[in-house]
């Protein structure tokens, strides 16, 4: 998480806190206390054995130094703690609330901020426990840690509209993700991405999730048992083989012309040859499409 400037100890471990799950911090703020309280106590405890004995001045420093933050500490992470379950509530509210037909107008009115942290609040509809890094601002860096199964993903966001987003920003994601070990990664923006940047994401286990098909999961209904995956949606191997994340899918939306379920297909020709979009399975008596990443 970016430290802001001239911030202190206390405000710094309430931030970092702040970004675990509430549970979490209030676990660590017990243990905090246990531990501290205890060494507070364990001077005391050796002079009062043997009264002729004099503390020394490690032992002096030890006893202050734990008798103060035995309680800082845990008040710290309490507040985070808090700060926690109030960020979570706006998260929620703001999730709520960019659904339906105007989920662009929404999406492009957020600061990167907000942007962030809606996606936040997608993945945990998808059963992620989501931790956010703060990322190094706008424009760069992992902005969320995502956990399930024993497996780490990490995910970049671009809220991105008026430019494509490259293929140095997919390949920071993929240094990243073997600096750490992950198992896969997303990058996930309001725009498009570059041709290039779809190209070094296939094979990598790197998923890309663009503009349309972004609105297209936030258009469905904000509960978990709305955005579970069907057998046909789950995403097919790479061609070496290696698996896409586990991204779960929304179920098919509905066309936007006659309202039947769309399926997916593939473009055979133009400039988005061999990229996937939804389709009317009317068609060509019907011909609405919905568009999504490959």
């Amino acid at each position: 998480m970016a430290r802001r400037k001239n911030s202190g100890l206390f405000e710094d471990l309430i931030e970092l806190s702040s970004a675990l799950p509430w549970w979490l911090s209030l676990v660590l703020a017990a243990v905090f206390y246990v531990v501290l309280h205890h060494f507070s106590l364990q001077s005391l405890n050796l002079n009062a054995t043997d009264p002729s004995a004099h503390l020394g001045p490690q032992s002096i420093l030890l006893h202050f130094v734990a008798t103060i933050f035995q309680y800082l500490f845990p008040a710290a992470l309490i507040l985070g703690a808090a700060r926690s379950i109030w960020l979570r509530f706006q998260d929620r509210h703001r999730r709520m609330q960019t659904t339906g037909n105007d989920v662009a107008q929404r999406v492009n009115s957020m600061d990167w901020r907000e942007f962030e942290s809606l996606i936040g609040e997608v993945f945990r509809e998808m059963g992620y426990l989501v931790t956010r890094t703060g990322g190094n601002g706008p424009d760069g860096g992992v902005d969320l840690i995502l956990a399930k199964d024993s497996e780490t993903f990490l995910v970049q966001c671009k809220q991105w509209r008026a430019f494509r987003v490259g293929v140095d920003v997919v390949r920071e994601l993929y240094g990243v993700m073997a600096a750490q070990g992950s198992t896969g990664g997303f990058v996930v923006t309001s725009g498009r991405f570059t041709q290039e940047a779809q190209e070094f994401a296939r094979g990598r286990n790197i998923r890309l999730i663009d503009g349309p098909e972004l609105q297209s999961l936030l258009q469905q209904s904000p509960h978990p048992s709305a955005v579970r995956p069907s057998a046909a949606s789950v995403p097919s191997a790479a061609p070496d083989d290696h698996p896409t994340p586990a991204l779960q899918r929304p179920s098919a939306p509905c066309c936007p012309r006659c309202g039947k379920p769309m399926v997916e297909r593939t473009a055979r020709r133009g400039p988005t040859t061999g990229e996937t979009f939804w389709g009317c399975p009317d068609y060509p008596a019907c011909r609405g499409i919905r568009s999504r990443s490959a």
